[in-house]
């Protein structure tokens, strides 16, 4: 199961956090050597995701297509069901939505093939919440959900990186 982590001081995600934004930041480890647009592709056409991708079209009708989380991971789209890139790099990508945000980082263990250790992974998927009330407070539904996103958010890891692993989608 992915583990609390804190936040790559470097990061897209950190940034957020100096800002003044909620943010955390959960781990997994999986073996090979993954791109960050495999990672992309694994987490958001997960089962567990594709329920969230639903509720959104009917909620917001904003839906989304597993060719479009594809054109997102490859770079041939900035916009997926609600979210807009708001960043990226070769390893990481920050997604906005609102006062939401959206994050996934991949980071290749080099450590592991210096000791002769099968080549590996880490990948990081973290969220920011922006206060939308003045003085940087978060209001009642965001308290009241917290225990429910920091569940999710490691059931979705979870799930993408059991994705990669079947799947087999090891690339350099």
């Amino acid at each position: 199961m992915p583990a609390l982590s804190s936040v790559p001081e470097h990061s897209f995600l950190a940034s957020c956090q100096t800002s003044g934004a909620f943010t955390d930041c959960y781990t997994i480890t999986v073996s090979g050597n993954l791109g960050l647009a495999e990672f992309i592709e694994a987490f958001y056409t997960t089962r567990l995701f594709k329920t969230e991708r639903w509720l959104l079209a009917k909620i917001l009708a904003c839906p989304s297509s597993d060719s479009q989380v594809r054109d997102l991971a490859y770079s041939a789209a900035n916009r997926f069901s609600a979210w807009r890139v708001e960043q990226r790099s070769d390893r990481e990508i920050l997604l906005a939505f609102g006062h939401t945000r959206s994050w996934l980082y991949i980071e290749p263990l080099a450590e592991r093939l210096k000791n002769g250790e099968a080549p590996a992974t880490r990948l990081y998927f973290g969220s920011a919440v922006f206060p939308a009330r003045a003085g940087g407070k978060f209001g009642f539904l965001f308290h009241a959900l917290g225990g429910f996103h920091h569940i999710y958010s490691r059931c979705l890891l979870a799930a993408a990186a059991k994705r990669l692993t079947v799947t087999g989608s090891h690339s350099c």
